[in-house]
């Protein structure tokens, strides 16, 4: 555990120093191309917050090329900057063209992190498409087919006439007329027959 913490204690103090010592390179920089001021103190802060940005977009996954691009921008303004005040550059005449980057880079640093900020939308999941209904299947004719109605037994005439002079006494008798149950129950036949009989009595 102390080890682990010692280790992080070394990574953080080399940290510091070398953000102190890249901040006060960047300071040097804007104010010997004319920043003085706290805009001098302004540019390590956007050169330092463009770096956080970026490094953000890329360890979150999304849209990495951006973040190498942004990233990228933000490390050559700093190296720049160290390499510059390492004595390789008259600080006391700084060249045209370094004082044109430096007075363009708030509008730089502004645009990357603009697109680095709003540019994190993860896109809305795609609905699952509605399953297409499938087409009704037409069901086929059945092939068995019904059975044919059982041919009736002719009903001779004389029982007929019996059955007929039956209802007409039981309507005499009742006033209503004779049912199929009855009728079947006087002349003891079965029930079709009895059927058949009520049939042509009405």
């Amino acid at each position: 555990m102390r080890a682990h913490l010692a280790r992080v204690d070394a990574v953080l103090v080399q940290a510091v120093i070398a953000a102190a010592l890249s901040f006060a390179h960047l300071h040097d920089l804007a104010s010997a191309a004319g920043q003085d001021g706290w805009k001098a103190w302004a540019y390590p802060v956007s050169v330092d917050l463009l770096l956080v940005a970026a490094w953000r977009r890329l360890r979150s996954g999304r849209d990495r090329a951006a973040g190498w691009c942004w990233f990228l921008v933000a490390l050559t303004a700093s190296l720049g900057a160290n390499v510059a005040t390492a004595g390789l550059l008259d600080l006391g005449d700084v060249p045209d063209w370094l004082r044109i980057l430096v007075a363009g880079w708030p509008a730089l640093a502004f645009l990357g992190g603009t697109l680095l900020a709003h540019n994190n939308e993860t896109p809305a999941p795609k609905t699952a498409d509605e399953p297409e209904a499938e087409p009704a299947v037409e069901s086929s004719p059945s092939a068995a087919q019904t059975t044919p109605a059982e041919p009736r037994t002719p009903v001779p005439a004389a029982l007929i006439q019996h059955a007929r002079k039956i209802a007409d006494a039981h309507q005499s008798r009742t006033g209503t007329p004779i049912d199929t149950a009855t009728l079947r129950a006087r002349l003891g036949v079965p029930e079709p027959l009895a059927d058949q009989i009520a049939a042509q009595l009405t």
